[in-house]
């Protein structure tokens, strides 16, 4: 089981540019394995603050397949920063903030996810209306 997390800022969302099981080097939403007697969200904050430096807070669930959980998050605290001397942190080349309205860095994988966050923020700001 995956637990990953879209966290947005200011129209930007922190992604993690990795090589992934399938081989390719993708930008993907920070993430990794639940270990057991943990939750999903304890994994998801976990693998955020391991891949990322951040701490943050969970806010909703995104989406949820068999195999994944893709929670919206928050940042709390902390700072950008990948811990190198974890061995799982390997695969990770970069993280940053990436423009929410920068397509070519979304694949098939993530562009649901933001397609998804940018509905709810529409909606959102509908309501305000």
């Amino acid at each position: 089981m995956i637990s990953q997390a879209a966290i947005v800022h200011s129209g930007n969302v922190l992604m993690v540019k990795q090589k992934v099981q399938r081989g390719a080097v993708v930008w993907n939403f920070p993430g990794g394995g639940v270990e057991p007697n943990e939750t999903p969200e304890q994994a998801c904050t976990r693998e955020v603050k391991e891949e990322t430096g951040y701490t943050v807070e969970i806010q909703a669930l995104l989406q949820k397949s068999p195999s994944k959980y893709t929670f919206l998050a928050g940042v709390k605290g902390g700072g950008l920063f990948i811990d190198r001397t974890l061995p799982e942190n390997e695969d990770i080349f970069e993280a940053k903030w990436i423009a929410l309205d920068d397509i070519d860095k979304f694949d098939s994988y993530t562009w649901p996810v933001i397609n998804r966050i940018l509905q709810r923020k529409r909606e959102s700001e509908a309501q305000l209306q």
